[in-house]
């Protein structure tokens, strides 16, 4: 097993990606810390990783409070001894911040998800290294889709916050790698099987005047495999960087958008 015996933290676990590694985790053996604001999803999730054979345990935090997130990561290093692996699946609401030329943007809603997602990735990334620091070892993980790296029109400020996790994640590697501590993004296309794909893909396709699914049709043609990243991929990724055999991996992104964005 990749992670036998190791410690993850997942944030945003209540969530379509956040599920999908968590369950990639506990398969391959690691006791995952499954966090959030809505409780009931969480302990439902860990009631399946738990029948089918994995570890879980569930608790309420928010992941914008930089004191929750200190205070849940000490009682699990004091339960558990250590903190292996921190990944960040957080998501806001896209309502009003995507499928709006920017001429026609109001600045709140631009400024929403950069201020969201790089708070709530700093502080979960700072809480993480703190401890992992002290111990020697620790893997931080987060997710960000293709328009981090291209000019994808319609995106507002979301394209900005994620750029700005990627290079936050440099920033990460570049001070804790050397205490071994490593920092690394996944980057996907749209995944068709999340909860809000329909959403996103709906706000860009009244854009533009089609449909929903001859949006996600067009997007899946940008790629080089013709069809868009799956859960079931970005969670084995996620699983493979997170554990001992991906050591020398850090400061990066893994590109797993099938060719939607050539390195």
């Amino acid at each position: 097993m990749l992670l036998k015996d190791k410690n993850a933290i997942i944030y945003g676990a209540a969530g379509a990606v956040g599920g999908a590694v968590a369950r990639a985790f506990a398969r391959e053996g690691a006791r995952v810390h499954l966090t959030g604001r809505r409780l009931g999803a969480l302990e439902a999730l860990a009631k399946g990783i738990d029948a089918s054979g994995g570890s879980a345990r569930t608790a309420e935090v928010d992941a914008l409070d930089g004191r929750a997130i200190a205070e849940h990561l000490d009682a699990v290093a004091g339960e558990a001894g250590t903190i292996d692996v921190s990944f960040n699946a957080i998501g806001i609401p896209q309502h009003h911040l995507q499928g709006t030329p920017l001429t026609e943007l109001e600045a709140e809603h631009f400024s929403a998800p950069i201020a969201t997602y790089t708070r709530s990735h700093f502080l979960t990334g700072r809480e993480a290294a703190r401890r992992m620091i002290a111990q020697g070892s620790g893997v931080i993980l987060m997710h960000t889709p293709t328009p981090s790296a291209l000019g994808i029109p319609l995106m507002g400020g979301m394209s900005p916050a994620w750029a700005a996790m990627e290079s936050l994640n440099r920033q990460f590697s570049a001070e804790w790698a050397q205490h071994g501590v490593r920092a690394v993004c996944l980057r996907t296309t749209g995944m068709e099987e999340t909860g809000t794909i329909d959403v996103v893909f709906g706000l860009h396709a009244a854009a533009y005047g089609i449909s929903t699914d001859e949006f996600a049709a067009m997007m899946s043609d940008r790629t080089h495999r013709k069809r868009a990243t799956t859960l079931g991929e970005l969670a084995a990724a996620a699983a493979f960087l997170a554990s001992d055999r991906a050591a020398a991996i850090t400061g990066t992104v893994a590109n797993l958008t099938g060719g939607f964005v050539v390195d």
